[in-house]
This record gives C-alpha cells, sequence and structure tokens, in this order.
C-alpha cells in the first residue's frame, strides 16, 4: 500500500511547481497571481496531514482545494505560459491528492455488512397467534374472585389516602423551588468567570449572570461576549493586504523575537505560518486571532520570508508591527507568557 505521506509530499511537490509558475514571473497579470490562493491552501492542508499523520480532514479539504483551482485555471481566457505550466501541475497532483482522499474514506463501504437484518420480522408470526388465545381464558375464570376481593378494599383504602396525598405536593412544591436555586448560581458564575476574568470586560458581565431563573441567558451573555472580544484596532492604511492569523496552543504561525532585544513588539512580530509568500517591505494588515475568541488587527511589514524546503520548518514570512494599540499589545504580552516565541536572527 502506498506511504499516505510519501504521496503527500509528491503531491505538495507538484503544486509547488504551479504555485512558483504563477509567483516567480513577474510579467503574471495580478488577476493570474490571485490564482496561487487554492494552490496555496492546498499545499497547507498537506503540510498538516505530515505534520499530525492524520488523513482526516486534511485530505478531502486538500482535494477540495485542488479541484477549485484548477476549476479556477481552466476558466482563464488568457494563454499565458505560466497558466498552462500551473494548469499541468495542479493537474499532475490530482490524482495522488484523491488517492489521499480514498484513503481517509477508505473504512466506510464496510458498513455495508449488516445485511440479513429482513429475516428477522418472519420468526414472531407462528408464536404470537396460540399466546394470545391462552392468555385470555386464564385470566377469564380468575376475573370474578377478583372483582369481589376489591369492593371492599377500595373503600377502606381510599379514605385515608385521600388525607396524606394533598401534603406531599405541597412539600413538593418548595423542593423543586429550592433546588433550582444553588444549581443556577453554580452554573452561572462558572460562564461569567470566564468572562470576567477577560481583560476590558471585567465590569459588566459578572452583574448579568446572578439572575438564576433564566436558563437560556448564559449562552447568550457568553455569545455576547465573544462577540465584544475585539479589542481596539488602529486605523488601517488603503490598499493594504489582509493576511489572517490564526494562533494556538501548537500552530505553526507563532510570534517571534530577534537577538536585538527581548521585546516581541519592539524586537520582534509575528511569523504567518502561509505557502503565499509577500515581498520583503511589503505593509499588510494582520487579523490575529488568539485562543479564547479575542481578536485585534494591527498594522504591520514583511521582514523576511522563509521558503518551503521540504523539512520541518513551515513556510511563512515575519512580519514587524507598525500600528499596534496597547490593548492588543497586552494580549500579546499575555500570549508570549504561555508559549515560548520563535527566535529569528535579524542581526
Amino acid at each position: 500500500m502506498t506511504d499516505p505521506t510519501t504521496t503527500s509530499k509528491s503531491a505538495r511537490e507538484a503544486l509547488a511547481r504551479g504555485l512558483n509558475a504563477l509567483q516567480a514571473d513577474p510579467s503574471v497579470p495580478a488577476q493570474l497571481v490571485e490564482l496561487a490562493a487554492p494552490i496555496a491552501q492546498a499545499m497547507g492542508a498537506l503540510h498538516q496531514l505530515e505534520r499530525t499523520q492524520q488523513l482526516a480532514p486534511h485530505a478531502d479539504v486538500a482535494l477540495n482545494h485542488v479541484r477549485g483551482a484548477l476549476a479556477q485555471l481552466q476558466a482563464q481566457p488568457t494563454s499565458h505560459p505560466a497558466v498552462a505550466q500551473a494548469l499541468e501541475a495542479v493537474a499532475s497532483s490530482l490524482s495522488l491528492v484523491h488517492a489521499l482522499s480514498r484513503m481517509a474514506n477508505g473504512p466506510a463501504p464496510a458498513q455495508a455488512a449488516p445485511a440479513p437484518a429482513p429475516a428477522q420480522p418472519a420468526q414472531p408470526a407462528p408464536a404470537a397467534h396460540p399466546k394470545t388465545a391462552e392468555m385470555p381464558q386464564k385470566p377469564a375464570a380468575q376475573a370474578g374472585p377478583p372483582q369481589a376481593a376489591y369492593a371492599p378494599p377500595q373503600q377502606a383504602a381510599y379514605a385515608p389516602p385521600q388525607q396524606p396525598m394533598q401534603p406531599p405536593p405541597q412539600q413538593a412544591a418548595p423542593q423543586r423551588m429550592s433546588n433550582p436555586q444553588p444549581s443556577f448560581p453554580q452554573g452561572a458564575p462558572a460562564a461569567g468567570g470566564m468572562v470576567a476574568r477577560d481583560p476590558f470586560a471585567a465590569g459588566p458581565p459578572p452583574q448579568q449572570p446572578p439572575p438564576g431563573f433564566h436558563a437560556a441567558p448564559p449562552p447568550q451573555a457568553s455569545a455576547q461576549a465573544r462577540a465584544s472580544v475585539p479589542v481596539p484596532s488602529p486605523p488601517a492604511a488603503a490598499n493594504v493586504q489582509l493576511v489572517n492569523a490564526d494562533l494556538g496552543a501548537h500552530s505553526p504561525t507563532n510570534f517571534y523575537k530577534g537577538l536585538s532585544g527581548n521585546d516581541i513588539i519592539d524586537h520582534g512580530g509575528l511569523f504567518v505560518s502561509t505557502y503565499v509568500l509577500p515581498k520583503i517591505g511589503t505593509p499588510v494588515r494582520l487579523k490575529v486571532s488568539l485562543p479564547g475568541g479575542y481578536e485585534f488587527e494591527a498594522n504591520a511589514v514583511v521582514k523576511w520570508t522563509r521558503e518551503d524546503g521540504g523539512g520541518d520548518a513551515p513556510p511563512g514570512f515575519g512580519a514587524q508591527f507598525t500600528g499596534i494599540t496597547p490593548e492588543a499589545r497586552q494580549l500579546v504580552y499575555r500570549y508570549v507568557r504561555n508559549r515560548e516565541p520563535l527566535f529569528h536572527d535579524d542581526l
């Protein structure tokens, strides 16, 4: 059986040829350079597959991007040589990525085995008729004596139970009211506590959860808190590319600091893992997403790039911040306290 890692690397090399055909030639029009985006996204999905050694869901994600890139290249009316080279490279990778998708979805057809299920309804038909004929005969003979025995106890039994039946529901009602009182405040402050620890939102959130009689408001309050998580951002310059940067506990995208100083903002920046590499000196607008739902935007400039070398180090570019608010700066400092930043030799 073909090794998935080897197949993924072969497909990624073919896609890299197509990506290089569109980006290396300076005569390629700008609208054709935009066709590199789905190719780069497919390469990113294959890189995640090789890094995590998991076919699902990266194989299907890569296949969708390859198909999208192929369709866009085929729809171009121009006969530019770069388009022809990219089309040939992407088409050669399609069969490899499709093979990875089949590997990821291979065990699914085995579920068709449970076919003998329709043979079960034939068994209960003969046994049901004789049993139903015997059962009514026995209770018919016994029906006489129990009726005589039930008549006297009904009068004696109903008189006492009517008195105790009234107090229990009165006691059950306050118990039901008392039980939710401790349970609701215990659940609500948990959600409110998470919001209260978030900076810039410490005041209002803890006052909303205390009304414990409403079960629905806590998730709505958390959704509103997440919607208000984006912090103030500096104004964006005109005609600047917006770059999304998602950071997690083990994401390839991470902050970096140089050897000239220890401050992440003043002597470092943000490394964005991507196959679409802008030129050094290009101004960009970074949209940074942090764990916990925090988001902020900042202005930056590309300081260095890293090509795809086929190793463990992912390709991407390093951007140094040129405009960032104090609130966003505090979020960056809090993130690097929990995760060690990268080091880049800037000397």
